[in-house]
């Protein structure tokens, strides 16, 4: 068991080994990217990689707080499904409404896999190569697909 600051330091410590990892790789539009904090450039629309001591998951998450508005943007993914899961080149999960960690009704589009461990500097190279290709494939669907998201 770790303390809160070790895990934490741990994390940190995963998350700039993976950015440093992926700062060479370039965008679907050639441009430099903060692929840990991507930005979908549309409010309420986020790309989420989260690993925890016993999984790791990357997600779409529509987090609009009003729920008939997030319903909306679900559905309007679920339009591109096809799209999303060629690009991906496998199928994801879909949640219409759900809870987050703080207790906020989200909806998202995601893949997890486990046994991992983010405390675990040797399953550091697992995460990687499942959050690398995903968040990838995840630009290059948004490439062609942000148009359809923006008010």
């Amino acid at each position: 068991m770790y303390s809160k600051e070790q895990a934490s330091q741990l994390k940190q410590a995963f998350w700039t080994a993976f950015g440093l990892y992926m700062g060479p790789v370039l965008s679907a539009e050639g441009l430099r990217t903060n692929w840990i904090n991507y930005k979908t450039g549309v409010k309420h629309i986020f790309f989420r990689m989260q690993a925890d001591n016993k999984m790791a998951v990357i997600a779409i998450e529509i987090a609009h707080p009003d729920t008939e508005l997030q319903q909306l943007f679900f559905e309007q993914f679920a339009t591109y499904k096809t799209v999303l899961h060629n690009t991906l080149a496998e199928d994801w999960e879909w949640q219409l409404h759900t809870t987050d960690d703080h207790g906020k009704t989200i909806s998202r589009i995601y893949t997890q896999i486990s046994p991992v461990s983010i405390f675990q500097k040797e399953d550091w190279p697992k995460l990687i190569s499942f959050f690398k290709p995903r968040i990838i494939a995840l630009d290059e669907f948004w490439g062609d697909a942000k148009a359809a998201f923006e008010v």
